[in-house]
Formats: C-alpha cells, sequence, structure tokens
C-alpha cells in the first residue's frame, strides 16, 4: 500500500470514529433535546483548543471495532476561557457509552495523568447506560475491568482533591457516572437526566421494584433528598455556564490560591441597606440570601445544594476581590435551626474550601441543632461531631460574625469562642449562650409566678448580650452591621500579607466528598 493510500486510511478511521455513532443516533440524541458528546465539548471549550486522546479506541469484543468508535467515551485537553482543563465526555450514540474493558481504561489512565501531571480542572460530561452486556459477564472479562493490576482501579474511586473535579449529569447515568458524581468537589444536574447506581430495567430485574427513572435520581431526588446535586440546570447551555462559573472560584490544582479579581472597592457592595433585611427581633425570622449579598462583591454569588439543608446557606463569593466560602444560618428555615442534612452540607464545604484555599466566612443566627427522636435515629450527635472535626482539622482562614442568635453546640459548628476562629466579631445585636433563653427559664425557674418568670427571664436574655464575651475577650470585636463588608476586607488584606497567604494544609483532602 502506498503511502497516499495509507493517509486515506487513517483519515477514513479518524473521520468514521468523529462521526460518533451515525447520523441515525446522533437525530436520536437531538430529539431528547440533548446535545451529542461531541457537541457538548465544543460548546463548553475554547474554539479548536481540543486535544483529544484515544480516538481510534474501539472495544475490544471480536468484530465490534467498527462498531464503536473511541468506545463510547471521549478525552482529552482544551481550554475554557483560556484557562486549561481536562474534560471526559460520555458518547451515548455508541451503545449508551456503557462502560466495558476499552472504555475503562481510556479514563483510568485519563484519569490518573491529570491527577500526577496534570494540575488542573477536570471536568466530566456524564451520559451512560452503565456496565455493557455480555462483555462485563464473564469471570475474565469481568476482571479486565480493573485494569490488571493491583490497585489500577483507584483512579476510578478516589478523589484527593489536588484539583477540583466537577461532575454534569446530561442524560442518564447509570454505575460509573454515578460513582463519579459522589466523588466530584462540584455537580451540576441538567434537568430531565437521572443519577443512579442501577437503570430501572436492571432494578426491576434483580430486586422486583418498578420505578421510574425520575424517581430513582430525578433533579428533585438529590437536590432535596440525597444532596449530591450542587446546582440544577434547565438546559445544557445554562450547565455549561453553571460550570464556568464554578471554576471562577477555584484554583486550577490545591497548590495554587484561588483566582483573584480586581479590587472593585467599597461600593461594589451594599453595607449601608443590610439592616433593610435584618430584625433585631429574637422571635421574627428573616431571609439571610440579602444579608449575604449585601456583604460580597457586586451582590453576586454561588450558592451551593440550595435545596438541601437550607437552613444553612453554603456559597462562593468575592469581597474585595479574594474569593471566599460563606456558610451562613437561615432564620426563614427552621429558625436556622440545623438538622442532619445541615450539618452534612456544613462538613462537606468545609472540606471543599480547607482543600482549595478558601478562607471561610462565618455568619452565625442559630437557636441550635435540630433535635428529637428521628435526629437521634438519623447520628444526629455523631453529624454535629464530624463537622466539629472537619472544623479543628480546617488550616485556612477562619472568618466568624455572631449576627444574631449562636447558641450550644452549633456556635462552635460554626466558627464560635474556643473552635478555631482567626478573627470573630459580632454585632451589638448577638445572643451568644447554652440554649435559647425561653427554654432554658422554664427549666431553671419552675414554680415563679408568671410575673417573677418573666423578669428573670429578661434578665437571662440580657445575659446573653455580647459586651461581656468582649470584655473578657472572648470576642475580639463588636462592630456596627454596616461596616460589617468593610470589616470583612481588611481581615482579607491582613490574610493576604500573611507569610502563607492563606494557603491550607488540605488535612481534609482526603475525607470523601459526600457525606
Amino acid at each position: 500500500m502506498g503511502l497516499e493510500k495509507i493517509l486515506q486510511n487513517l483519515n477514513k478511521k479518524r473521520q468514521n470514529a468523529l462521526n460518533m455513532g451515525g447520523e441515525d443516533r446522533i437525530r436520536k440524541q437531538h430529539a431528547k433535546g440533548r446535545l451529542t458528546a461531541r457537541e457538548r465539548i465544543h460548546k463548553l471549550l475554547d474554539r479548536d483548543s481540543f486535544f483529544e486522546m484515544g480516538l481510534l479506541a474501539h472495544s475490544a469484543m471480536p468484530g465490534m471495532g467498527d462498531k464503536t468508535p473511541a468506545d463510547g467515551v471521549i478525552c482529552g485537553y482544551g481550554r475554557m476561557g483560556g484557562r486549561p482543563v481536562a474534560i471526559i465526555a460520555n458518547d451515548f450514540t455508541i451503545l449508551a457509552s456503557t462502560n466495558a474493558e476499552t472504555n475503562l481504561k481510556k479514563t483510568l489512565q485519563f484519569k490518573t495523568q491529570v491527577k500526577e501531571k496534570g494540575g488542573m480542572p477536570l471536568i466530566w460530561l456524564g451520559e451512560s447506560g452503565g456496565a455493557r452486556m455480555p462483555d462485563c459477564q464473564g469471570s475474565r472479562e469481568f476482571c479486565t475491568l480493573s485494569g490488571g493490576g493491583v490497585d489500577t482501579l483507584a483512579p476510578a474511586y478516589t478523589h484527593f482533591r489536588t484539583h477540583p473535579f466537577i461532575f454534569a449529569a446530561m442524560g442518564e447515568c447509570y454505575g460509573i457516572p454515578d460513582f463519579q458524581a459522589a466523588l466530584a468537589d462540584f455537580v451540576v444536574q441538567v434537568k430531565g437526566s437521572t443519577l443512579s447506581v442501577s437503570g430501572p430495567r436492571a432494578l426491576e430485574r434483580a430486586v422486583g421494584q418498578t420505578h421510574s427513572p425520575e424517581e430513582m435520581g430525578g433533579w428533585k431526588v438529590h437536590a432535596r433528598t440525597t444532596g449530591l446535586t450542587d446546582r440544577v440546570t434547565d438546559s445544557e447551555e445554562d450547565c455549561f455556564a453553571m460550570i464556568r462559573t464554578f471554576l471562577s472560584y477555584m484554583p486550577d490544582n490545591s497548590h495554587q490560591l484561588p483566582p483573584s479579581m480586581p479590587d472593585p472597592g467599597e461600593s461594589a457592595g451594599t453595607p449601608s441597606r443590610i439592616l433593610a433585611h435584618f430584625t433585631a427581633d429574637r422571635k421574627k425570622p428573616y431571609d439571610m440570601h440579602p444579608v449575604v449579598g449585601c456583604l460580597v462583591d457586586g451582590e453576586n454569588y454561588l450558592e451551593l445544594k440550595p435545596e438541601y439543608g437550607a437552613m444553612l446557606i453554603t456559597c462562593l463569593a468575592r469581597i474585595g476581590g479574594e474569593v471566599v466560602g460563606v456558610m451562613a444560618n437561615n432564620p426563614a428555615v427552621n429558625a436556622g435551626a440545623m438538622d442532619v442534612r445541615g450539618l452534612d452540607k456544613l462538613t462537606g464545604f468545609i472540606c471543599l474550601c480547607d482543600s482549595y484555599n478558601i478562607p471561610m466566612i462565618f455568619l452565625h443566627d442559630t437557636p441550635g441543632h435540630l433535635v428529637g427522636k428521628r435526629a437521634e435515629q438519623q447520628k444526629v450527635g455523631a453529624k454535629v461531631v464530624r463537622a466539629q472535626q472537619a472544623l479543628f482539622q480546617a488550616t485556612v482562614p477562619k472568618i466568624s460574625v455572631i449576627i444574631r442568635k449562636s447558641y450550644g453546640k452549633a456556635c462552635t459548628n460554626m466558627c464560635g469562642p474556643g473552635a478555631g476562629y482567626d478573627f470573630l466579631a459580632a454585632w451589638p445585636t448577638a445572643e451568644i449562650g447554652f440554649m435559647d433563653p425561653e427554654i432554658a427559664a422554664d427549666i431553671v425557674y419552675v414554680g415563679l409566678s408568671p410575673k417573677e418568670r418573666n423578669a428573670s427571664l429578661q434578665k437571662m436574655i440580657g445575659d446573653l448580650s455580647p459586651y461581656p464575651a468582649a470584655g473578657s475577650y472572648h470576642i475580639q470585636d463588636i462592630i456596627d452591621p454596616e461596616d460589617t463588608r468593610a470589616y470583612l476586607m481588611k481581615v482579607l488584606r491582613i490574610i493576604g500579607n500573611w507569610k502563607n497567604k492563606g494557603m491550607g494544609q488540605h488535612r481534609l483532602a482526603n475525607w470523601p466528598s459526600k457525606f
């Protein structure tokens, strides 16, 4: 064969691979309102920046080579807004991107390279039908899925947060994509997609249960019940925008600080409006979201898990151009009392911030933890302690501001006195104590007349004032609420001048990504 024909043969093989599953399967993908894997990559990455690895790979099964271009998974490097990223995309037009020997070999080797040598964000665009049958069924065939070594599966089931890992659920995601979502730092789920260990057909055959894909792993399940999903989007375009937004707060890897932006100055926040969103009346709820907005640049922030454990707001933002992670109790939900979901959410966010050198800001307004029989059955005590373990092991800067209520162990979980803070201030409206004074009065002042009880209660409420704590230097300062943004900006400038610039030691990098 002459050189010209050799090159023609190469070009034909490459073009066949780029055609994926062919026109009919591409049309079926589009009919579902979904892009193909290659279209997604081109939409997400800068034009002509994608460098693919394994284009000519195919199934290891005899006779399946021509039917499985790239073996249903696309791996490579590219740029997003000029920034280098690594990307994996399931190609559903090829046997529903089911996983088998070659498919898994590609993802295992690629994830290993990104982790050990790449030092850049990894984005996985997920859509897969799970394991490929009958390719994975025999003993030898099943064992090939291990990669052939003693611990070659490690990259598939570990994430030590050395680099940001983003998973996007773009369609049906069964088996490995679901596991990857459980490892990821940030999970985006497009409405209409599903995330579950098993697909409905396999589930019905295995355990006799019949559920729709939406019931098994739709966005409502993971945004509200499991907490697996960090954000939900209406479309794939919105999903790509959400990925870009998340990465705008992230460093390329754990050895870098998050990307700074130019300092927008004091006018970028709205501190003078902060009291319009707040009430000092201890019995009235209010929404903490606009209070957070008044403190951050341009009132812009990215909230994670907004519908899960909603009594705690966890968000990424900038103050004075510097990235921060904000944890704020929300009195509009459960009066700000954290349940087990809120505690899981708190722990996971602490791990994220500590792993990627993001200073943490805690805004207190909580009457304690949500307790009771159900809470005990859900291991509320263990979750309280686990969140405290995370807090004490975190080595990034910690800044606490007690806005209103901060009682008991919830005060500790929010980085109160003795909980490892670097900076601790309070508003003059703060109340600090063991429990709500009305509950304490019911316990302590049994048998008093209503008048005597009320007088004792008022004294007990007065004892919660932040001034005694500030006077004995358990609190570093009491600040005017309208000065809170300026206070935080000054603190962040101080941290920027520390010898380690606020870099953490990443003690929580090997903690589980999901709780």
